[in-house]
Formats: structure tokens, C-alpha cells, sequence
């Protein structure tokens, strides 16, 4: 028995160490795999263990801020957060603190004003059968100072979330050369607009990350095992935009977008002597914090118009360069047929009989400058100036979406009515370009909006913008004798630009109305109906501001000029930034007396529209009434040539059926004009003002119909002093 018993002991410790021999072998196999192979079952050793025992944090960068000209920041990444109320009992649970909205009445009066939400909108949101809900928009990227207010209530269950935002200080601020950005699928802030969009490369930042070793139960191990990899924040953008005369340009635009309702406002304020952009904006515009835009188009870079009157400088330019111009040489004002077809008007069609060119210029005589291209300086050689000057391409300022304009260069009309600011088309910014020539004695400078790029995080300068030539389209002579003709354009007397002037400082410039194409491409008629623009520059002599401003279509009363929105802006603009930067005002006595008070020469209106002869007299600062619903002028109550007062006002017969006026309260010379412009029997009884007519108001008015008025003077009667008084007021 015992040798049976030994030999199956014997037999189990062989299968015994066949099987741990066996197991030995495929251990060692295994391990000998698993180093081979780094996997198991599919998936990766090395990022099975990083995934267990590494662990990583991000290190958040930030967005590039973009300051002005003096360090003030535009636009920023500031932390935002998002409140959110917990409505759940269960988040209370186990713990003493309340962690769920106690009192929701309370919670919703007390969080109205502070997220300018109605308190029964807030009342509704916290009543939702939910664990936690976002109190609505208003509780959506709330400031680090409502967040503050919020916490000193002390109201249980209402809880933060912060997030990076881009945070624009000043609203509605060059906006559209700032433009705003979005976030993408990845959760990133990238650039929609403006320098948010052309240096988004610049100012995007990439996050950091900081790596850490744990233990199996997930305790940190030593610091020495720490990988830092550092982040890096977007370079900072400086500006040449200084923040004092964009605001000065900002509240401008807001109150003449308030009063007169335009279509489109463009402005631009630059420093010819560099090319620097000084201020820009348009209108309509938005707010980059709400993102409330109804116009993505940047109208001063990106808006293609027929500029009218303003490009008359440049043609002016390019015959006095030419040596072809005589500004005491006379030409005949009023129309010019064009040689090989067509004909030119004067804003006055009668004319102005025969005058000088300088006085051409100061009336902006379409006629003279017509005169000047065809009969002076020749097509050919103004093309090349128009060239030379910056137009048919883009100035590259940084900013994307520039236009080039259009060239309508074919026929001899167009030829010509490019001249004068007709047919081809050109932008804001090409304007301020070639305008610096002229401002600064020849030397036309590029326009520039971004000083420079610097690095965040070493400060080192990345890319550094200079004032660059961009040519010399006429030389520093003729630059200063066209300043000089340009002055007397808001000095003289026959001048366009006496609403310009400026007490203190002497302005050179250059007024423009164009006319406007409807969406079938044809020019739309009507009082205030067109684009009025002014290129100007201060002080005349040595000008350290170039300022232009255009406003398409405002809404003008009958007695208002167009460039009474255009000139509320540049006046404002231009005086206070002057003030700013300590230009040193003298004093001018012939714009003291200009703006003082001015007497005018009425103009003929004979043969001309209503709206024509109402463009006209307005043009001149008078008043002018039609008497009829005919479609021409046919007489007036002034007779041309006759020197009045700004303001005065001056009736006109038409070639259809007049209509008797209300003359209560005119003087004898009055009526007198009025009898003579319609041949009229007049019986006149008494002295000082009219109290009473025999033809009613609005009655037919026709020839030699018989009129009878009664006159007192107001100190006779009380009721007619009256009377008098207020019809003398309407």
C-alpha cells in the first residue's frame, strides 16, 4: 500500500510542477507580449496608465486687447457670469446652508433691477419644475460689479458660472472698425469684423496646460513631476485712434442721425502728415456687446459712391500742377455742351452770367470745372492725375472689406462728369488719401489705423506701422496756392462753405452734393434726396486735421440746407479736436463777419423746376415759395441781382395755377413785389403792416386781378398789434 501510495504522491507532485512550469511559461510570455505589444485587449498600456495615474489642468490665455492711441483699452477679455438659480429642495439636503431658491417672490423682485428683467418673467422662470435654470438673457454675461450686488443680497440658491467674454468699454465706439467677435464649435473667440477680423491671427491666444503624477487613489505626487506647458496670450493691438476726438465724432453722428433721420453718415478724421486715422465711424451702427447690427458693411472703407463737388479739388489740382489754370480768366456760366455730346448744367441753370474760375470754384461751377477738363487740361492727362491722386484702387488700409471704386471712363460725358464727382465712384478713405496731398504740400500719405503689435507677455514690439508716402500727385507749390483758393470757398462771399467756418480757426475745403441712384439705377429727385459731403482742412495754412463727412439723404425741412447735418458734425468735430491738441485759434475777421451776418445777391429762378429754383435760393440761404402746382418758374417776387439778408424770403409764379399767399401782416414793399409779379390792380389803404386782403388765402391768383389790403400800424390797435405779431412769427 505504501508503495502505491508513493507512487501517485509522486505522480501529483509532477503534474504539480508541470502546471506551475506551465503557468511560469505563459506569465513570462505574457509579460514578454505586453512589452512587446504596449496593448491589451485592444487598447493602449502607456495611455491606460497616463489616463489612471496623469492628470492636467488648463491654463487659460487670454484674447489680445486692442488700445488706442493712448493706451485706453477698446476691447478686452474681462471674465463674465452667467446666473443661475438651484430650485431644488434636494440640494439643501444634509447641509444647514440653504442651497436652493427659499423664497422665489423675494428672489424675483430682488434680482429685477439688477438683470433689468420684469420681476413676473423672473417669477415664471423660477417656478419651472426643474433642478436649476438660467434666469433668462439678462442673467447671460452680467459684469464682475452686478455679480458683487447680487452676492450682498444674500439670496439662497442663486449661483455664478464664469466664462471669458470680449468686452467692448465704450458701446456704440468705432464699431465697425473695431468690429466684435463670435464663438466657434470649439469654443474659441474668433474675429467677425473689422480688426477683430484682420488681426485675428495676432490677437488669438492658445492655452496652457500644467501636467501632474497620482497615485492610485489619486493623490497628487511631488511637485518635481509637475510639466508646465506655459500659454501664450494674443499680442495687444495700439491704435491710432485716439479715444477724446472719437467720441467728439461718435456724439456728433448720433445727434444728426437723431435729428434728420439719414440713410447713411461716414466720417473720417486723419492727420495729414502722417496718413495717421485719427477717428472713424459711420451710422447706422451697434453696439459690440449685444451685437445689434443692421449694417455689417464699414461704409467708410467699404461704401463705392458718386462723391459730387468734392473731387472738383482734384481736377483743380491737377490744372494748377498742369500750369493750365487761371483763376481771373472769365468763362460763361450756367450750361456747356460737351464736345463729342452732351451737356453740363450749373446747380443754377441761368448761371451766374459771366465769372471768374476762382469764383467758379467758390460757386462749384460744374460748368468751369467742365471747362477746365475739356478746353485746359485734356482727358488724358486728368486720368492720370485721377490715378496719381489714389483713385481706381484700394489705399490697403488695414481693415478688411476696402473697395476700390469704379471708373466710368468711356465717353466724353463720363470723362467730363468724373471731373466734377459723377458717374464713377470712389470711397471715404480714397477721399482722406488724396486730400493729404493737398493738406500736406504734395505729399500724399498712406492711411494707417494700426500703430503697432505688441507681445502680451514680453512686451517686445511685433510689428511696428510708420507714416509711408504714398505719392506725389502735385507738388508742395501747388498745394499751398489750392489751400488758398479752398479758404476762400468758406470765406467768400459767392462761397459754397459758409456753414464751415469755424471762429478761431481758418478752414480750407470743399462742399458736395451728389445725386443718388435708385435700385433701377436712376437718379432719385427730390429736396434733400441726394449725398452731401465737405472735405476740409484746418488750419487752411499748415492744416493738422483733414476731416471729411458725407450724409446720404436726411430728412430736411423745406427752409434746410444739406450741409446743415454735414456741417454740425464737421464744425463740432474739428473745432474741439483743434482745442485738443492745443492748435493755437487766431483771430480771422472775414469769418468773424462771415459768420456774423452775410447779405446775398438773389439769383434768377426764371425757367428753372420748382425744385430746382427751391435747391437754388436754399444753396444761397434764402426762402423759396411757390405760389403754384405748375412745373416751372415763371416769375419773382425779387428781382435778380437784388443784394437781401440770409433768410429772406421770396415768393415764385409758375406756369400753372397760382394761389393767393396769406399776407396778413406784410409790409408795403412786400405787397408792391407781389402786384408786380402778377400785373395786379392794388388799392392799398393806410400805413404799417397789412391787417386784411380782399383775395382769401389759397384763392386763384391770376393777372391783373384786383387786390385790396388795409394797413394799421400796431400801436393803433390793440388786436390787430396782435394779429400782426403772429403772422409776422409764421
Amino acid at each position: 500500500m505504501s508503495k502505491k501510495k508513493n507512487k501517485y504522491t509522486n505522480l501529483g507532485i509532477r503534474c504539480f510542477f508541470l502546471v506551475t512550469f506551465i503557468l511560469f511559461i505563459s506569465l513570462i510570455a505574457r509579460i514578454s507580449y505586453l512589452q512587446l505589444s504596449d496593448r491589451v485587449e485592444g487598447r493602449n498600456l502607456k495611455a491606460y496608465a497616463d489616463e489612471n495615474y496623469n492628470t492636467s489642468q488648463i491654463i487659460p490665455a487670454k484674447r489680445g486687447t486692442i488700445y488706442d492711441a493712448n493706451g485706453i483699452p477698446l476691447a478686452e477679455e474681462v471674465t463674465s457670469y452667467t446666473v443661475s438659480a438651484v430650485l431644488d429642495p434636494s440640494a439643501s439636503k444634509n447641509s444647514k446652508i440653504k442651497r436652493h431658491v427659499v423664497d422665489k417672490v423675494k428672489t424675483a423682485r430682488e434680482l429685477s433691477p439688477i438683470l433689468e428683467t420684469d420681476e413676473a418673467e423672473l417669477l415664471s422662470m423660477l417656478g419651472k419644475p426643474k433642478y436649476q435654470v438660467e434666469l433668462g438673457p439678462g442673467g447671460r454675461n452680467i459684469s464682475q460689479s452686478k455679480k458683487e450686488k447680487i452676492e450682498k443680497l444674500k439670496l439662497p440658491g442663486i449661483v455664478f458660472t464664469p466664462s471669458q467674454k470680449r468686452y467692448y468699454p465704450n458701446g456704440v465706439f468705432a464699431s465697425h472698425t473695431l468690429g466684435y467677435t463670435s464663438i466657434n464649435e470649439n469654443g474659441e473667440l474668433i474675429g467677425e469684423m473689422g480688426l477683430e477680423k484682420s488681426l485675428n491671427n495676432e490677437l488669438t491666444e492658445r492655452d496652457g496646460k500644467k501636467s501632474f503624477l497620482r497615485d492610485r487613489k489619486g493623490n497628487i505626487l511631488p511637485y518635481e513631476n509637475e510639466k508646465v506647458d506655459p500659454p501664450q496670450n494674443g499680442s495687444d493691438i495700439y491704435l491710432t485712434i485716439d479715444t477724446k476726438i472719437q467720441s467728439l465724432l461718435e456724439d456728433a453722428m448720433t445727434r444728426v442721425d437723431k435729428e434728420y433721420e439719414p440713410e447713411k453718415i461716414m466720417a473720417i478724421v486723419s492727420d495729414p502728415k502722417t496718413g495717421k486715422i485719427i477717428a472713424m465711424g459711420n451710422r447706422p451702427s451697434f453696439n459690440p456687446n449685444i451685437n445689434d447690427i443692421t449694417n455689417y458693411t464699414n461704409d467708410p472703407i467699404s461704401y463705392a459712391f458718386e462723391a459730387g463737388s468734392t473731387m472738383k479739388i482734384f481736377t483743380l489740382g491737377a490744372a494748377m500742377n498742369e500750369g493750365v489754370y487761371n483763376g481771373k480768366e472769365y468763362f460763361q456760366s450756367g450750361r456747356y455742351k460737351v464736345p463729342g455730346g452732351g451737356t453740363v448744367h450749373d446747380v443754377n441753370r441761368n448761371g451766374w452770367g459771366s465769372i471768374t474760375f476762382d469764383e467758379g470754384i467758390q460757386r462749384s461751377s460744374n460748368v468751369g470745372i467742365s471747362i477746365l477738363l475739356n478746353e485746359k487740361l485734356g482727358a488724358d492727362r486728368f486720368l492720370q492725375y485721377y490715378k496719381n491722386f489714389g483713385f481706381t484702387k484700394k489705399s490697403n488700409i488695414n481693415l478688411p472689406g476696402e473697395s476700390s471704386g469704379q471708373l466710368v471712363f468711356k465717353y466724353p460725358l463720363e470723362k467730363t462728369t468724373t471731373a466734377f464727382g459723377q458717374g464713377s465712384t470712389v470711397t471715404a478713405i480714397q477721399i482722406i488719401q488724396a486730400a493729404s496731398a493737398i493738406a500736406n504740400d504734395g505729399k500724399m500719405m498712406k492711411p494707417y489705423i494700426v500703430d503697432k503689435v505688441v507681445d502680451h507677455d514680453t512686451k517686445k514690439i511685433v510689428d511696428d506701422y510708420q507714416a509711408e508716402v504714398a505719392g506725389n500727385p502735385i507738388t508742395s507749390e501747388t498745394a499751398k496756392r489750392e489751400r488758398k483758393l479752398l479758404e476762400s470757398v468758406v470765406t467768400a462771399p459767392s462761397g459754397t462753405g459758409h456753414n464751415y467756418a469755424i471762429k478761431g480757426y481758418s478752414v480750407a475745403g470743399k462742399t458736395g452734393t451728389a445725386q443718388v441712384v435708385d435700385e433701377h439705377g436712376k437718379y432719385i429727385k427730390g429736396h434733400g434726396e441726394n449725398l452731401f459731403s465737405f472735405i476740409g482742412m484746418a488750419p487752411a495754412e499748415d492744416p493738422e486735421l483733414v476731416v471729411y463727412v458725407a450724409v446720404l439723404r436726411p430728412k430736411l425741412k423745406d427752409t434746410e440746407l444739406g450741409s446743415d447735418p454735414v456741417s454740425e458734425i464737421f464744425r463740432s468735430v474739428t473745432k474741439g479736436a483743434l482745442e485738443y491738441r492745443k492748435v493755437e485759434p487766431v483771430k480771422n475777421a472775414d469769418v468773424s463777419k462771415l459768420i456774423d451776418k452775410e447779405s446775398v445777391e438773389v439769383p434768377d429762378f426764371n425757367g428753372l423746376s420748382i425744385s430746382e429754383a427751391k435747391s437754388l435760393a436754399i444753396s444761397d440761404g434764402l426762402k423759396a415759395v411757390s405760389l403754384g402746382i405748375g412745373n416751372k418758374v415763371s416769375g419773382q417776387s425779387i428781382l435778380k441781382s437784388t443784394e437781401v439778408v440770409r433768410g429772406t424770403k421770396i415768393y415764385l409764379k409758375t406756369d400753372g395755377t397760382n394761389s393767393m399767399p396769406s399776407i396778413i401782416g406784410w409790409s408795403r414793399t412786400e405787397v408792391n413785389r407781389l402786384s408786380a409779379l402778377f400785373n395786379l390792380n392794388l388799392t392799398i389803404k393806410g400805413s404799417g403792416f397789412i391787417t386784411s386782403q380782399s383775395i382769401k388765402k389759397n384763392a386763384e391768383l391770376r393777372e391783373k386781378d384786383y387786390l385790396a389790403v388795409e394797413l394799421n400800424k400796431p400801436q393803433e390797435k390793440d388786436s390787430t398789434e396782435k394779429e400782426i405779431k403772429v403772422n409776422i412769427q409764421e
